[in-house]
């Protein structure tokens, strides 16, 4: 078990410091390639963060691919982990995160570290988040709950590149990228002191999020509680 463990963390690492790598990434290089619009520099970033999303959920699925503590705190409350798998996933994604900044820092000759200026905070922006983060739990746990779980890439990866224009906060809800994106001073950037008004409303978003799916799923499909099962063992 201990190994099993230790492949998850690992790939919850990877897949988040590479979702981050996505987001930061592009956001330099579209300020870079269209610096005087930022409606396309929204665009390209949105376009990569989306299909980054699709590829490593595709490819990290069959070990672990929340990527996302909100995610494996639902994942925790709706029985499907147990606590102390909560708790390492989600340090190993927070802590991905935070590598994922870093190197997408280095890689276009930024300090590896640079706390981000943009101050992102208000009633709008928190509320937007809370809807993010919400619907992007009934996207997720609806797909597997409905016996889809090979779909789920595409339905984040979809729902995440759309969620950047219908939220006034180009939707976060995620409080490892929260986190993360705090230590970059770039398009993607976020204020520390904007960040825990973020995560608080991304936290709710997970409350609602999780009360709609056990209101509009209570009972999982005979497939994914195989797919769970399977998921258990491997």
């Amino acid at each position: 078990m201990k190994n099993v463990l230790a492949r998850r963390a690992t790939a919850e690492f990877i897949g988040t410091s590479l979702l981050v790598m996505a987001v930061v990434g592009s956001g330099v290089m579209a300020s870079r390639l269209s610096p005087n619009d930022v409606g396309l520099q929204l665009l390209q970033n949105s376009l990569a963060t989306g299909a980054a999303l699709l590829a490593l959920i595709l490819a990290l699925q069959p070990v672990s691919a929340s990527f996302n503590p909100v995610v494996t705190f639902v994942e925790r409350a709706l029985g499907m982990i147990d606590t102390r798998t909560a708790a390492v996933l989600a340090s190993a994604q927070v802590l991905g995160g935070l590598a994922g900044t870093v190197a997408a820092n280095l890689m276009f000759g930024l300090d590896a570290v640079s706390f981000a200026a943009r101050d992102r905070s208000g009633p709008g922006l928190w509320l937007a988040e809370v809807i993010a983060t919400a619907g992007l739990l009934m996207v997720v746990f609806g797909t597997i709950r409905s016996g889809r779980a090979d779909r789920v890439a595409f339905a984040v990866g979809g729902y995440i590149a759309a969620a950047y224009w219908f939220t006034s906060s180009t939707s976060f809800a995620n409080p490892a990228v929260t986190i993360a994106r705090t230590i970059t001073d770039t398009f993607s950037g976020i204020a520390p002191a904007s960040a825990p008004g973020f995560i608080l409303a991304q936290l709710a978003g997970g409350v609602l999020g999780f009360a709609l799916v056990r209101f509009l799923y209570p009972v999982p499909s005979a497939s994914a509680d195989a797919a769970a099962d399977r998921k258990v063992l491997t």
